[in-house]
């Protein structure tokens, strides 16, 4: 049975704004599904274990999905949830893939976690797959290549566009933008049409634009580890 670990962000703050974030529900939700119903083995981890903080905008009926409605339902993935492993205590080498939801929270915490730095080389070193989507393909900020360089550096990516950014209108709040960082550290960034699904592979390197792209992703990462 492959295993694959999902990373959640354990950071509910926007900024100073006042308001609360998180892990997007649509981002988590439509991946472990994919998973879970091919069979796979999922791990759930997060930077300070338990229940990671859910972006309450998420939940809204606006972004209410079938795999967020399924969610809502099952008991089951919602204990998993709530008990998530401690980042830190994950090893490379117990997954065959990893997979980062989004969400604005890992701009926050898991970009800087040395543990997800960490956990991303040792992944990409093993010739394991990372997944990230949306906001996550922030997490590739830090990590390096063997070679000394970015692993997003000569890399086609992808992740949440500066418009899509600014017609949330929190261009002023983040600390980066996913788009600007993707380029300064080398990778070949691509996008399709906000709020439209986007998925780039390359290599170990699987990211998606924006939450319509996470259930592509997942089976994209499926598909990497073997899993039809």
């Amino acid at each position: 049975m492959k295993k694959i670990l999902m990373v959640l962000t354990s950071h509910d703050q926007l900024g100073d704004t006042g308001k609360k974030t998180g892990f997007w529900l649509e981002e988590f939700a439509a991946p472990y599904y994919v998973f879970k119903d091919a069979g796979v083995a999922i791990t759930l981890a997060s930077p300070q274990g338990g229940q990671p903080p859910l972006d309450p905008k998420s939940d809204e009926p606006d972004f209410h999905t079938d795999a967020t409605r399924r969610f809502r339902t099952d008991q089951a993935a919602q204990a998993l949830l709530a008990s998530t492993n401690k980042l830190s205590a994950m090893v490379a080498r117990d997954y065959d893939a990893v997979f980062y939801p989004g969400g604005h929270g890992p701009l926050w915490d898991l970009v800087e976690d040395a543990a997800s730095i960490a956990l991303i080389e040792s992944m990409l070193n093993s010739g394991k797959p990372v997944a990230c989507v949306c906001h996550a393909p922030a997490v590739l900020r830090h990590p390096k290549a063997s070679d000394g360089q970015s692993v997003v550096h000569g890399k086609s990516v992808t992740g949440f566009t500066n418009t899509e950014e600014d017609a949330v209108g929190l261009t002023q709040v983040v600390p980066f933008l996913v788009e600007d960082m993707l380029v300064t550290n080398g990778g070949k960034y691509t996008k399709g049409a906000d709020w439209q699904p986007h998925v780039v592979t390359d290599g170990l390197l699987i990211t998606g634009q924006n939450p319509a792209s996470s259930e592509a992703a997942a089976k994209v990462l499926l598909s990497a580890v073997g899993v039809a």
